[in-house]
């Protein structure tokens, strides 16, 4: 039996309409799943012809996760659920995140969502023994420089992951997570459209490139699949060496 085909199972990807969500919301799919996505724009249609953004094949919802009431009006994408992956992320640049709008913003969906949304989902993963996979961050564990609230946040994604790996295993949800390292994304353009720090980046990762949303797929499909059926509060570290 292939431990990675999910054929009959239902994941929700919070986050899953661009980036590092939709190539783990794709990669599910592509192992049998049915999968559904939420994303901040009105309509899947509205995507269409955005970089790092393909739902074909996908369900999808529009959510704005940093409004608790939003997640709690959500429909649900499914009668049940088996996997719920949480890889929501925003970022401030040019030291907004040092005032109180950039702060509050990024805290709010960067970490709050994640409890709101983990609470919101926990009677049906328990009631199919499902996974919850948390995706944070390298800079969850180290300082970063001009974005105190995306490292702060992210060292929290960490820690949550921790706390309810340890307080829901006994309703029979595995908690984990990931923490990708350099990916090319909308997120991180400051750096791979600029020729300097882009190649500073580079030299610093052992490997000797960057992340692709496909790489991190991997770790999160590992997290979810039998294989890591033993694996409990970890967060995965997948990030070519850059955090040695």
């Amino acid at each position: 039996m292939n431990p990675l085909d999910f054929s009959g199972k239902t994941v929700l990807v919070v986050g899953g309409s661009s980036g590092i969500g939709n190539g783990v919301a794709h990669a599910f799919k592509d192992c049998g799943a049915e999968v559904h996505v939420w994303g901040t724009k009105p309509s899947a249609a509205d995507y269409a012809g955005a970089e790092g953004s393909d739902l074909t094949g996908l369900g999808y919802t529009c959510v704005d996760v940093g409004d608790p009431d939003a997640i709690e009006a959500a429909p649900a994408p499914f009668p049940h659920l088996d996997v719920l992956v949480l890889c929501q992320g925003t970022v401030v640049y040019r030291r907004g995140e040092f005032e109180r709008p950039g702060w509050d913003r990024v805290m709010a969906v960067n970490l709050d969502s994640l409890m709101h949304c983990a609470r919101r989902f926990k009677a049906t993963l328990s009631a199919r023994q499902g996974s919850l996979i948390i995706v944070s961050s390298i800079s969850g564990l180290k300082a970063n420089v001009g974005n105190p609230a995306y490292a702060a946040s992210k060292a929290g994604a960490i820690s949550l992951t921790k706390t309810l790996g340890q307080a829901w295993a006994r309703d029979g949800i595995r908690v984990n997570g990931l923490a990708p390292g350099l990916v090319d994304t909308k997120l991180t353009k400051v750096t791979t459209e600029h020729p300097g720090r882009r190649d500073a980046a580079l030299a610093a990762i052992p490997t000797g490139r960057m992340g692709t949303p496909m790489d991190m797929a991997g770790g999160v499909l590992f997290l979810a699949s039998p294989l890591a059926a033993y694996v409990c509060g970890h967060t995965l570290i997948v990030d070519g060496g850059l955090s040695l």
